[in-house]
């Protein structure tokens, strides 16, 4: 199933390319040279993953105020986390807490030798280990399966179309004087700029559903505890709905396990959304446990706050 995971994800990489290649051929058209304009597009996407590979590290702990801890103040946490690594035979990522109330966790770093796995502090005090280990193991996942650099590529490529399509009125015009089909130029920049942001959005979006799907069969495998993990990531969304829960960094949303603003978000940004369905997930993690021989059953939130029960059954 993990191939076909990569395979999905290389499909869907393989069609953003072409995009990315149409739309610098049509840039270069714009002035003539083809060729040309499609060097200057790849030249601007290296610049800006660049640009990410180098400061997206520092920059995701400080937006999201996390420090980075030793094992002495999280004797738990780092535990946890070094047996994961292990298990997933990746070196020992840096270790980060941050006080937010929300239950999530994110990685980061441009490598497996760089990087940095973060909990808040909301998801300590929520997840026993056993559940805490599942989302310890998916954020590994990611630093194993190289998604943070997936996605900065992804990220970079999709950046450029869509800086094109919004441009592409200025383009046209500066390019009409050196171009008899003015017209044509101007009828397919409109285009660009109905289209190609959404496109590039859409497709951006489309692998990084992918790479979390692949983040929790990738942990599955590891802890081989797969209903540990889809008992946390209820655990986490439920936290997330909380009223509570105050995060306003939309910027860094796709970070994390499972999106900060929990199943309080309109259609739009649904269809949009960095990560698949809480439940499409759970879904997948009880087949992989079927496939481990774990029989199904109800995936329960606990909510120790206010003593009560909400069983999340999966049917």
């Amino acid at each position: 199933m993990k191939a076909a995971w990569h395979f999905r994800t290389a499909l869907t990489f393989a069609i953003l390319t072409l995009v990315f290649a149409a739309v610098g051929w049509v840039v270069g058209w714009m002035f003539d040279s083809p060729l040309m304009g499609l060097a200057a597009l790849v030249a601007v996407a290296v610049l800006i993953l660049s640009f990410s590979a180098i400061f997206s590290k520092s920059r995701a702990l400080r937006s999201n105020n996390a420090r980075i801890v030793t094992e002495s103040e999280e004797p738990r946490l780092f535990r946890i986390v070094r047996s994961v690594a292990d298990k997933a035979g990746v070196p020992m990522p840096e270790v980060g807490v941050t006080e937010e109330y929300m239950p999530n966790a994110f990685a980061t770093g441009r490598s497996p030798r760089d990087a940095a796995v973060v909990a808040t502090r909301g998801l300590l005090n929520m997840l026993p280990d056993d559940e805490l280990e599942g989302v310890i193991a998916h954020e590994i996942s990611h630093v194993k399966n190289r998604d943070i650099l997936v996605m900065s590529v992804a990220s970079a490529v999709s950046a450029v179309i869509a800086f094109v399509g919004r441009f592409g009125i200025y383009f046209a015009l500066a390019g009409s004087g050196n171009n008899k089909n003015g017209g044509a130029m101007l009828l397919v920049a409109i285009v660009m700029y109905i289209s190609l942001p959404i496109a590039a959005l859409v497709l951006q979006m489309s692998i990084s559903r992918k790479r979390e799907y692949l983040a929790d069969e990738s942990a599955a495998e590891i802890t081989g505890r797969p209903v540990a993990l889809a008992n946390a990531l209820v655990r986490i969304e439920k936290g997330c709905d909380s009223p509570a829960n105050d995060y306003h960094n939309p910027a860094y949303s796709s970070v994390w396990i499972s999106n900060p603003s929990g199943t309080r978000r309109s259609l739009t940004e649904r269809i949009f959304s960095t990560h698949p369905s809480t439940k499409d997930r759970v879904d997948r993690l009880m087949k992989i446990a079927e496939r481990y021989g774990i029989s199904r059953g109800p995936v329960v939130y606990d909510n120790s706050a206010d003593g009560e029960s909400d069983p999340f059954f999966h049917k």
